[in-house]
């Protein structure tokens, strides 16, 4: 069996979408199964979409590319979109539309929670199968293993991570809290430590920045901590509070977006207006978020074991879903020599590993200069 998934995988602190395609490529492959991610093989059984958009450097390819491999290479080929973006989320206005257009080239789509799902439907995406498959961290690193339990004597010290800088992953919140530890004296009651990027001219003063982490050493940093903190707004899914959780962390968290469905039950909601008064009432009660959370359910095992379930059943059933698809849209379909040209042209440039690496050089130089200019 042989499956390609939409994505380039990044070494070290990169992003939830990152973590995702490494952990169901490793599942994958110790199922026997090929993992490759582009299409220039004739025989691949299932295609994952991942993004579509041309300006994200991390795709390999998009639903335009796929639509012409299923037309000119191998229609046989099961199609899975996975959804994990929309405009709620960094209050862009194309993302929704864009996303749904590109559907015309999937079988079944993916929403990792669902409250996505339901944005999805509202935009106007009603005629495919779909299916919630929630994220899932990797349980031999984000474990609560030699969790730093709280003396209750010492500081209650609260952290959260971010790779992403858009202001909705929660700015806002952290400044409020960096603010109240410097009145009077809650920095002797309190810590913060915020563990990723930041935007441009943000700065805490009385709490703590730490360079983005990952794998072990930001388990290990996790674990230091007491309490996780997300105030992510309209985030569909995410890792950081999946991972803090696994990691033994109650989690305190905005009442916003697909957290609540992977946090309910480990922690304890909050709004914009009660955030000091809910920071409290977790701490007042913090044993027994404690020993809740040590059930916490969502890893990657069981996110990747429902993805193969998936594939699986969607392979044996692929004849079903060839009969019902439609290859026959102009402004998709690429003329035939063209096609053959961009597969020599990319098989060339994406197998040989040392034109790759100057390739994809050259893509994010040009992405980067793009965002500043539009900037």
């Amino acid at each position: 069996m042989k499956v390609s998934i939409g994505s380039k995988i990044f070494e070290g602190p990169w992003g939830g979408g990152n973590l995702f395609v490494k952990n169901l490529k490793n599942y994958l492959e110790s199922k026997g199964v090929k993992v490759i991610f582009d299409l220039y093989d004739a025989d691949i059984d299932l295609i994952v979409l991942t993004d579509p958009r041309k300006s994200s450097y991390s795709s390999t390819y998009t639903h335009k590319d796929i639509m012409n491999y299923l037309k000119y290479i191998n229609e046989k080929a099961v199609v899975v979109q996975r959804f994990n973006e929309c405009d709620e989320r960094k209050n862009t206005k194309d993302v929704n539309n864009f996303m749904i257009q590109a559907n015309v080239c999937s079988d079944k789509n993916i929403f990792v929670s669902n409250w996505l799902e339901e944005i999805y439907k509202r935009s106007g995406l009603t005629d495919k199968e779909n299916q919630i498959i929630m994220t899932g961290a990797d349980k031999e690193i984000f474990n609560n293993k030699d969790f730093h339990k709280w003396d209750e004597k010492s500081k209650f010290r609260i952290v959260t991570h971010h790779w992403g800088t858009n202001i909705n992953k929660g700015f806002n919140e952290y400044k409020k809290l960096d603010s109240f530890i410097g009145e009077g004296d809650n920095s002797k009651t309190f810590e913060f430590t915020f563990i990723g990027n930041l935007p441009e001219d943000f700065e805490f003063i009385h709490s703590n920045h730490i360079e983005p982490l990952h794998g072990k050493n930001l388990s290990n940093e996790l674990k230091r901590h007491h309490l996780y903190l997300t105030a992510s707004k309209n985030e569909p899914s995410g890792n950081h509070h999946i991972e803090a959780a696994q990691c033994g962390l109650p989690i305190l968290y905005l009442n916003s977006g697909g957290i609540p469905e992977f946090c309910k039950g480990f922690g304890l909601p909050f709004d914009e207006k009660n955030f000091f008064e809910s920071l409290y009432e977790i701490k007042e009660n913090y044993f027994d978020y404690r020993e809740k959370v040590k059930s916490y359910p969502y890893d990657a095992n069981k996110m990747c074991k429902e993805y193969y379930d998936l594939i699986l059943d969607l392979i044996e059933k692929r004849d079903l879903y060839v009969e019902k698809r439609i290859l026959s849209n102009p402004q998709l379909i690429e003329n035939y020599s063209y096609f053959l040209f961009k597969q020599t042209f990319g098989r060339l440039i994406h197998r040989n590993k040392l034109l790759h690496n100057f390739y994809n050089y050259l893509i994010r130089g040009y992405l980067k200069f793009k965002s500043i200019i539009i900037k």
